[in-house]
């Protein structure tokens, strides 16, 4: 009964490949916790608080038309998120960087992204999030991002881009992991200067700088998809394939930080455990 339970639990956050290891870390928790307080951290996946800058998030996308950078995102959706705005927007669009990604089947491009089964698709580009050539300036009203600026290398070079689409006054909302929350939190958080040094170094995707620090530090048991180390190694290598690594480390101050650098106007920055940073900012300039 327990691994059913916990099988269910792995559903509903997002975790569809259902190894005996993922269910025996799970199981973990429930031998720390018991049934309640596994049951307790199921219903909050399940049936999550809505994050307080949601009402400006609702606010500042209704019925207007944007683009996401990244795949399908649970904290966007109707029934599971955090911020459930999809089903708000008037058109979404979509930019991620390969066909086949380890986080979802394979994509192609056309009116192929459906983001919400009560709206039309929106178009799906295949590019990297550094470069949205493909796009004219000033297309969309707002910019989403759910946990991938981390996985970018160049990540300025990414946010130029992103604010290159945006029409005069538009808004991004972005979602970081916060170090602490994640397996990152043995890491040191990544520096503004050393952010600026990639973008003024043209720093491309297949970078592996951090491989070394990512390999010593990274905590496995927070990683439930991964079995052991030598299968950890091995992807992480293959990175430009897969794009699996954090390059750079996040907490609150750091976007600040990055955010204030762009001279964007912050509308919103707030942390949602157990690993969010939510920022909702609007271009000036």
């Amino acid at each position: 009964m327990t691994r059913f339970i916990i099988r269910i639990y792995l559903r509903k956050t997002d975790i569809f490949l259902l190894t005996d290891n993922m269910v025996g870390k799970v199981l973990e928790i429930y031998k720390s916790v018991g049934i309640k307080g596994l049951t307790k951290i199921i219903y909050r996946r399940v049936f999550p608080k809505r994050a307080k800058s949601f009402p400006l998030c609702k606010q500042i996308i209704s019925g207007r038309k944007g683009l996401e950078i990244g795949g399908l995102s649970s904290v966007f959706q109707r029934k599971t998120g955090i911020l459930p705005i999809y089903p708000l927007v008037k058109k979404l669009d979509n930019c991620n960087f390969s066909g086949t990604t380890i986080w979802e089947e394979e994509i192609s491009e056309g009116q192929t992204f459906q983001y919400d089964d009560k709206q039309s698709p929106g178009n799906q580009y295949i590019s990297e999030a550094t470069d949205l050539s493909m796009i004219d300036s000033s297309q969309y009203d707002f910019v989403l991002s759910s946990h991938v600026i981390e996985h970018i290398a160049n990540p300025l070079q990414a946010l130029s881009e992103w604010l290159r689409v945006l029409k005069k006054e538009g808004y991004m909302i972005l979602l970081i992991p916060d170090k602490e929350g994640t397996f990152d939190h043995r890491r040191k958080v990544t520096s503004l200067e050393h952010l600026i040094e990639d973008f003024e170094n043209e720093t491309k995707e297949d970078d592996l700088t951090h491989l070394p620090e990512i390999l010593e530090f990274h905590d496995l048991e927070r990683s439930p998809e991964i079995s052991d180390f030598a299968e950890f190694k091995a992807r992480s290598e293959k990175n430009f394939e897969n794009r699996g690594l954090h390059h750079h480390v996040f907490d609150k101050e750091l976007v600040v930080q990055l955010l204030s650098h762009l001279n964007l106007k912050i509308l919103a920055i707030e942390k949602v455990k157990p690993f969010h940073i939510i920022a909702v900012v609007q271009k000036v300039s």
